[in-house]
């Protein structure tokens, strides 16, 4: 007998918890690699809960993730859509930021197998929003929006509704990059991903951050023969 069906993942963030290199609560896990200084990653109580990840003052290289510690739950090929409700705080020209899904985490972003998320690249300007996805055949990178990012909540919404083959980007309800593409078509069956969020700075004593007010999904499940 199979038993088939929707389940819906949400987080809300709304507890006291500070995240840890050991899976904590859903699974939730940071990889920090700094070298001296002290990011912060924890829970705040805002709009009835968050999960807030900020870099440190200290002058280096700095890169924080949270993740499912690569344990990988979502099929891609069953995901019906993950959304993201963001702001930020202090991206600067040596920031960037991703966040969205994707198989196992990488200090550079690109080097991740196969994701589908949202990008600010402060290089190039620490507001603008980019999207991208990649199924280690398809890549499409750093496509624009005409969207920003910035000291208010924003909804951002990954849709893959309509099949591996054209997978959508929304921002506040409107879809966005809507002129490109986005397939995942060449990802294997039971090829799984995790929710992925990413901060990282080059150098510089500035003080980026990112807040995550919830984190939704929806996938089909099928159990049995």
């Amino acid at each position: 007998m199979i038993s088939r069906g929707t389940a819906e993942f949400c987080e809300m963030f709304d507890r006291a918890q500070s995240f840890t290199t050991t899976p904590g609560m859903n699974g939730w896990t940071v990889a920090d690699t700094s070298s001296s200084g002290t990011p912060t990653y924890l829970c705040v109580t805002e709009n009835g809960g968050a999960a807030q990840l900020t870099l440190a003052a200290t002058s280096e290289a700095e890169n924080v993730c949270l993740f499912f510690n690569d344990v990988l739950p979502w099929d891609l090929r069953q995901l019906q859509y993950v959304k993201f409700i963001a702001k930020v705080s202090g991206i600067d020209s040596v920031t960037t930021l991703a966040f969205g899904v994707g198989s196992a985490r990488n200090d550079t972003l690109d080097s991740v197998g196969h994701l589908a998320w949202f990008r600010v690249e402060g290089s190039a300007s620490t507001s603008a929003v980019v999207v991208e996805t990649d199924d280690t055949v398809n890549d499409n990178d750093d496509k624009a929006t005409g969207q920003t990012l910035g000291s208010v909540y924003k909804t951002f919404l990954i849709d893959f509704s309509q099949g591996l083959s054209d997978v959508r980007f929304y921002i506040e309800g409107e879809r966005v990059a809507a002129a490109t593409t986005f397939t995942m078509a060449s990802a294997t069956a039971d090829q799984n991903v995790q929710p992925i969020i990413q901060i990282q700075k080059a150098s510089g004593t500035g003080v980026p951050s990112i807040t995550i007010a919830a984190i939704e999904a929806s996938y089909r499940y099928a159990y049995g023969a």
